[in-house]
């Protein structure tokens, strides 16, 4: 089965900078394209960036628009988001997903519901 794992995640002090990174663990497939999400506390998750494959478009969120960037190394089947500027209100569980090929579409989902797979999360604290 396809098993995406972050991690990157911890304690940082604001202004800081972070690195997530998704891996598939598991079964391959054809990857339509990856994404990155984020859930505060007592908040509902959130879209954040993606990435489609084919062409490394990517897709921001406008708060995420300046100090995220989500990149790819597809020789390790690997995602990547890097955070600057850490702001307090950026903690949060942040969670990578990956969409299928046979379900691709012209751009890249923003919502929970058009991505395949999800990974566990992994923790970013800031402190101010």
């Amino acid at each position: 089965q396809v098993q995406l794992v972050e991690s990157g995640g911890g304690l940082v002090q604001a202004g800081g900078s972070l690195r997530l990174n998704c891996t598939n663990s598991g079964r391959t497939f054809s990857t339509c394209g990856m994404g990155w999400f984020r859930q505060a506390p007592g908040k509902e998750r959130e879209f954040v960036a993606a990435m489609r494959w084919r062409d490394e478009r990517t897709y921001y969120t406008d708060s995420a628009k300046g100090r995220f960037t989500i990149f790819r190394d597809g020789a390790k089947n690997t995602v990547y988001l890097r955070i600057n500027g850490l702001k307090p209100e950026d903690t949060a569980v942040y969670y990578c997903a990956a969409k299928e090929e046979f379900f691709c579409r012209a751009t890249m989902p923003t919502t929970r519901e058009g991505y395949d797979f999800w990974g566990q999360g992994t923790q970013v604290t800031v402190s101010s």
